[in-house]
């Protein structure tokens, strides 16, 4: 571990963060892990007890912490302890793996005590639809700040916070690349925790031009994680996540990119990095690499997905 005065945060190489885990047992099988990785990245049983179970332990402290803090301010106040749930934001670039870690955490939380229910959203739900997207100009900025319905995922947040029940959330369809119509995810029972995944949940009101919100997202959130890599390696990533897509997903002629298929593959790959550079990159360097700092912990990857070094506010 390194201290530094001049950073906020303590430094981990993998080694010092690995030895966290204090003998923490694994609670995953092979088989499972295999089940929660993204399409194109490698994410190995050493991956999960070297990284993500001193993360789950760490967390689990906090949730625990904050439950104590509530219990004072419900006893304080003569009033009956509410449940209310500990929310995780997990932010980072297009193709860091964000969902990867965000369904691991879900899995090994699950299986700490008292800690049974826990529920994930991606805020790609909160996107406008296309069609709202294309009459306002501004599906080439899909997954920039004004392309979310940032008042409608607030009060997602606030609802959960304020221990509702049954509260709903859009579905989104990669395959369809747009809002599924009609259909939404309720989060019943009430969870224990939530972790909410997207691009913009670090964002703040200054990311919000126009339609400023009154609060921002990351007011909700309990704990926050950034999912961090260079960008030579994330723009590699995406491009060798949509050339997979093209073989598997994109297949399916209700695919919004199903044309793509019909492409030679160097055209496919231009599309790709084209797509990377216009859009996600852009995107990158104005309105998510910005929102690292915010974070309460940041993994950093290197080559294959490989965590080489934790980052944790002091």
């Amino acid at each position: 571990m390194g201290i530094s005065s001049d950073s906020p945060y303590l430094m981990f190489d993998r080694n010092k963060w690995a030895e966290l885990r204090n003998l923490e047992p694994m609670t995953l099988t092979e088989s499972e892990i295999q089940n929660l990785k993204g399409i194109n990245e490698e994410l190995s049983i050493d991956e999960v007890r070297d990284i993500y179970l001193p993360l789950s332990r760490l967390l689990n402290y906090y949730v625990n912490s904050t439950k104590s803090r509530q219990a004072v301010v419900m006893n304080f106040l003569n009033e009956e302890i509410q449940k209310i749930p500990f929310i995780i934001g997990v932010a980072g670039s297009v193709s860091v793996g964000k969902s990867t870690s965000a369904r691991v955490l879900q899995a090994l939380l699950s299986r700490w005590k008292d800690n049974n229910k826990v529920a994930l959203i991606t805020t790609d739900g909160f996107l406008y639809s296309n069609a709202t997207l294309e009459e306002r100009g501004i599906m080439t900025k899909k997954g920039f700040p004004e392309s979310y319905d940032i008042h409608r995922l607030l009060q997602f947040v606030s609802d959960i916070k304020s221990g509702q029940t049954d509260v709903k959330a859009p579905k989104y369809s990669h395959r369809l690349y747009d809002i599924v119509p009609d259909e939404q995810i309720i989060i019943h029972p009430q969870p224990d925790i939530l972790i909410l995944e997207g691009l913009n949940v670090l964002q703040s009101q200054m990311d919000y031009p126009q339609n400023k919100p009154s609060a921002f997202v990351s007011d909700f959130l309990d704990f926050s994680i950034y999912v961090d890599a260079e960008e030579i390696f994330l723009e590699d990533w995406f491009i060798t996540r949509f050339m997979n897509f093209r073989e598997t997903a994109f297949n399916d002629p209700c695919s919004y990119f199903f044309t793509i298929t019909k492409f030679p593959t160097t055209e496919a790959r231009k599309i790709a990095k084209n797509i990377w550079r216009e859009i996600n990159r852009k995107n990158l360097h104005k309105n998510i690499l910005p929102t690292r700092e915010r974070a309460n912990l940041i993994l950093h990857k290197g080559e294959n997905h490989k965590v080489d070094a934790v980052k944790l506010r002091k």
